[in-house]
């Protein structure tokens, strides 16, 4: 049901309500649902039974009361076709055909503006997805990451609110050391398994690729940093850290340049201790009295904030532990003018979500509780060819996201990116997942993203078979659209809005993969059922009202998760 009738409905039950609560204190909160019993209508509300208590009267005798009143509104003629008692008090409501039938025109009315509402214009939100160390490529964990974060912060977007898409980069630390010791080592001609090869290196490929370039003297350059000259001296190891961030934070920004995400803002880690915010951090935490020292370590009182056990700052050896930086950087934040933010990471950062919330609040700036939100998600499991694709970064045999592209569109980029996307939002962020890329290769309905888009595709046809005026479509009577199969694909369609509040509140972006499938399943079943190009014009021309109202849907569904629509398949 559209949210203006759901809205309206709730006023008509406002009114009926006004005689009988009138002179008691009484707020009522009037909820309305979908029964689970289709057969029992289409709206239900338990109102007279949150009521009868307090007004001292039987639940169904004052849900009779409401029905009539209800029914008697002006306002219900055209929106509710009739209304009953059912059980202990529940108000079941059907609503009028016409009313149904309605989200047609709205749809086509509103086009690529059907879902969208401006209910968080003024908001701003900073969504941090990705963050890989600059150590390597992007292998599948980043890609799912890469997939959430987008779509989240396209719901975002379709609510009203200001996004800012932020990839932080951990370019400082024991890992870029150990980054630029691999390099080293091997610009010098040693490889792994060699005496000389350091215990701790990465042992990738890249790793050579890195070192030709860096002893061939070349310039590479990433997103929104200076470029970087190799100056080919093997000994020169500040050099070497350089050239090699700065090559693999080119290399992924081609990996997300071929997964299609863009980033509004890049922040580095290194300007934390260049800029002397992490210093600063420390020293608003020790004003704060909420740390001490112990056994020549600094530790925070994370107790004071829910954790199980207090937490180092810094180590007695003078380096800082990695929450540190991570709360100057979210204090940051904060300053920045983001009362929300966002993070999508993998679940191994569970550990770090009370420490850095118990840094932000022993700092005392006002920072809210909770400040930022996290969106964890477990790893991907890879198959291809009915064998499992093991993933370790250090022994050089991981999955990158451009593997999977090509390998998910045998050879078409688009195709793949379609795949990969899809596949990687279409279960919660924290349930294990299997990405099958025989599965993603297949032309049936065991894909679900060729399902989705063969349903857009299918409409197209039908369209294009008939070959009249589209736009003429949003004014033609709707009142021939009484099938069965008609009634659920309409009620199917306006939950779309819902559908979008849903998963922006519960930050699950994979309910829009599954309203997509449901959608386009829905579709297959009606066009199946019953032929659209039939001789009756008034019904011929409601059903292709009706279909085109489903393709604009699956467009801007597939297009809020980053996933084309193509016409022909």
């Amino acid at each position: 049901m559209l949210a203006q009738q759901k809205q309206e409905i709730a006023a008509l039950f406002q009114a009926a309500l006004a005689p009988i609560i009138a002179g008691s204190d009484l707020t009522p909160n009037i909820v309305l649902e979908r029964p689970r019993d289709p057969s029992h209508g289409d709206i239900a509300c338990n109102i007279a039974m949150q009521l009868a208590k307090p007004l001292k009267t039987n639940p169904r005798e004052l849900a009779t009361r409401l029905v009539a009143a209800l029914l008697a509104e002006p306002a219900a003629q055209g929106l509710v076709e009739s209304a009953d008692v059912a059980g202990p008090g529940f108000i079941n409501l059907r609503v009028a055909a016409s009313a149904k039938q309605s989200v047609v025109r709205t749809i086509l009315q509103q086009g690529e503006g059907y879902g969208r509402s401006t209910a968080g214009t003024g908001r701003h939100v900073i969504i941090e997805f990705v963050s890989a160390n600059p150590t390597g490529p992007l292998h599948v964990g980043h890609g799912r990451q890469a997939a959430l974060g987008d779509a989240l912060s396209s719901l975002f977007e379709s609510q009203g609110h200001q996004v800012t898409r932020e990839f932080y980069y951990n370019d400082a630390g024991v890992q870029i050391l150990t980054l630029a010791n691999s390099v080293q080592a091997r610009a010098r001609g040693f490889r792994p398994g060699d005496t000389e090869w350091p215990e701790s290196a990465y042992n990738g490929d890249y790793i050579q690729d890195i070192a030709d370039d860096f002893l061939a003297k070349k310039t590479v350059s990433a997103s929104d940093g200076q470029p970087a000259t190799a100056s080919g001296a093997t000994d020169d190891l500040e050099s070497i850290r350089r050239f090699a961030v700065t090559y693999l934070r080119n290399e992924q920004d081609i990996d997300l340049q071929a997964f299609g995400v863009k980033f509004d803002n890049y922040y580095l880690e290194s300007s934390l201790y260049t800029d002397g915010k992490v210093e600063a951090t420390v020293k608003a935490l020790v004003d704060s009295g909420k740390t001490y020292e112990q056994e020549g370590a600094l530790w925070l009182k994370t107790t004071d904030y829910g954790d199980d056990k207090d937490r180092v700052m810094r180590k007695s050896d003078g380096t800082y532990t990695y929450f540190l930086p991570d709360v100057a950087y979210h204090i940051e934040k904060f300053r920045r003018g983001f009362t929300k933010a966002i993070n999508v990471q993998g679940s191994d950062h569970h550990g770090t979500i009370a420490r850095v919330r118990a840094g932000l609040q022993a700092v005392n700036i006002g920072i809210p509780q909770g400040y930022p939100d996290y969106v964890l998600h477990k790893m991907v499991t890879v198959m291809k060819n009915g064998e499992e694709v093991k993933i370790s970064k250090r022994a050089g045999s991981y999955v990158t996201v451009r593997d999977l592209i090509e390998w998910s569109g045998n050879g078409d980029i688009t195709r793949g990116r379609d795949a990969v996307r899809f596949f990687l939002i279409s279960r919660k962020a924290d349930t294990e997942f299997v990405f099958d890329v025989d599965v993603a290769l297949k032309t049936s309905d065991e894909n679900p993203v060729y399902y989705v888009q063969y349903a857009h595709a299918r409409i197209c046809s039908v369209l294009a078979q008939w070959g009249g005026d589209e736009a003429a479509l949003a004014n033609v009577d709707l009142a021939p659209l009484t099938a069965p199969r008609e009634a659920t694909l309409l009620a199917t369609l306006a939950d779309y809005p819902e559908m979008l509040e849903r998963a922006l509140a519960e930050l699950g972006p994979h309910q829009v993969a599954f309203y997509l499938r449901e959608l386009a399943g829905e579709l297959h079943g009606y066009y199946n059922a019953e032929r659209v190009l039939v001789d009756d014009e008034a019904l011929k021309l409601a059903r292709l009202a009706l279909l085109a109202a489903t393709r604009q849907v699956l467009r801007n569904g597939l297009a809020l998760i980053g996933v084309s629509a193509p016409n022909k398949m």
